[in-house]
């Protein structure tokens, strides 16, 4: 049955293509998306599976039975884009200025789609059921998984696995691992009050930009002097406003930024440091404070069977010398929720070709996948479903 479906995924790529770029065209924001739903579900209705709509919010649910009783697997896409202005002159580039896809979830949402025909296709032969998760607003915390969750769309669902096409990873190769993958993504405020003045007398003032300064670069030793080196930790300063006319001295400065960990205990203990050396150089300096910090979304915890899972189903159909361990990075995914309700593996798909100039980071203006490495991610989610099935059908046999 999985070289049936690699060969009908064959078949069935110039049409993930042109739904990627259809996609990619008609980008929708976090929270905004009308469209891309309403599309996802018309596919799916028309290739006969079952579609619930307004999952959570604007999340779609595609549930196809199998022809004979089983488990129930699910895999997951997500279909926001960003508020960033496309740079990368593609014919099928935005069609709305200021919005883009660019982070590949145009890609994810395609790779699914047609995996999901093709599965459909087969379904007398499907032992079990499958699940597919489309999720809106990944890239905006609280995020579409915790709502698609509490509306039920892991209801059932014994395993899951999901995939992110990867730029930092070349095509034909695939990322996983075992247990960490990627770390909690958080943001924080600081909202510092001096007093100001005027430029030439500045010992009349409290400069919020010198207390501001000083708070940037006391945080910085917030990991480097509190934090066990062997757990991974990043306090960035991503901004920093204040000032206005030449001679006068701010009163008021603001600076934002993000946490990223994967120690739950390490992820207090940095708020905690952080609210300690904000407090202390503003009484030096005279100025008040105000602290403000959101957790986002936790860290991306693989489990280790799920994972082998992953690995071995690959075994039959791609060299295992291109599935192979990566180190987490300090990225976030909204896919943590979904593994901390049900077991299942989150991996990175190889997406970039430095040939074919494809080497932008995610988020960047220029960013682009190699539209091959969809094929390639719906092989790899394709076979770990029905691996899965297999496996967990087989664990239930050997009860009875």
């Amino acid at each position: 049955m999985l070289n049936d479906i690699l060969s009908r995924l064959d078949e069935l790529y110039p049409e993930m293509i042109e739904l990627r770029r259809e996609f990619h065209a008609e980008p929708e924001l976090s929270y905004e998306e009308v469209h891309t739903p309403a599309k996802i579900a018309e596919y799916l209705r028309n290739i006969g599976i079952d579609v619930r709509t307004e999952v959570g919010g604007r999340g779609v649910v595609g549930t196809l039975v199998g022809g004979k009783p089983g488990k129930t697997v699910a895999l997951r896409a997500d279909f926001d884009a960003l508020p960033i202005q496309e740079e990368t002159g593609l014919p099928f580039a935005s069609k709305h200025p200021g919005k883009m896809h660019a982070c590949g979830h145009d890609g994810h949402t395609a790779t699914l789609l047609v995996l999901a025909k093709v599965l459909a296709e087969r379904k007398a032969d499907v032992e079990g059921t499958i699940v597919f998760i489309h999720q809106f607003a990944e890239e905006l915390a609280p995020g579409g998984a915790i709502a698609m969750i509490n509306d039920g769309c892991l209801d059932g669902v014994d395993r899951i696995f999901g995939t992110h096409l990867w730029t930092p990873i070349p095509k034909g190769k695939v990322g996983y691992s075992y247990d960490r993958l990627m770390a909690a993504a958080d943001k924080f405020d600081i909202n510092i009050t001096g007093f100001g003045g005027h430029g030439a007398m500045p010992h009349q003032t409290v400069d919020a930009v010198i207390v501001g300064s000083a708070v940037s670069l006391a945080l910085q030793q917030v990991v480097s002097r509190n934090v066990d080196p062997l757990e991974p930790a990043v306090v960035t300063i991503a901004s920093f406003h204040a000032g206005g006319a030449f001679n006068v001295v701010s009163e008021v400065a603001n600076l934002s930024g993000t946490v990223r960990t994967f120690s739950k205990t390490v992820q207090e203990q940095i708020i905690k440091r952080m609210e300690d050396v904000i407090k202390g150089v503003c009484d030096a300096y005279g100025a008040s404070y105000e602290f403000h910090y959101s957790k986002g979304y936790p860290a991306v915890i693989n489990h280790p069977e799920a994972t082998e899972w992953l690995k071995q189903s690959s075994e039959s159909f791609f060299d295992s010398a291109n599935v192979y361990e990566v180190p987490p990075v300090m990225g976030g995914e909204d896919f943590s929720y979904y593994l901390q309700k049900v077991p299942g593996a989150f991996f990175f798909t190889g997406a970039g070709n430095e040939q074919e100039g494809i080497t932008y980071p995610h988020h960047h203006p220029k960013f682009t996948i190699d539209e091959e490495s969809m094929l390639i991610a719906a092989k790899h989610l394709g076979a770990v479903a029905l691996y899965a099935l297999a496996e967990l059908n087989a664990a239930t046999e050997a009860v009875k």
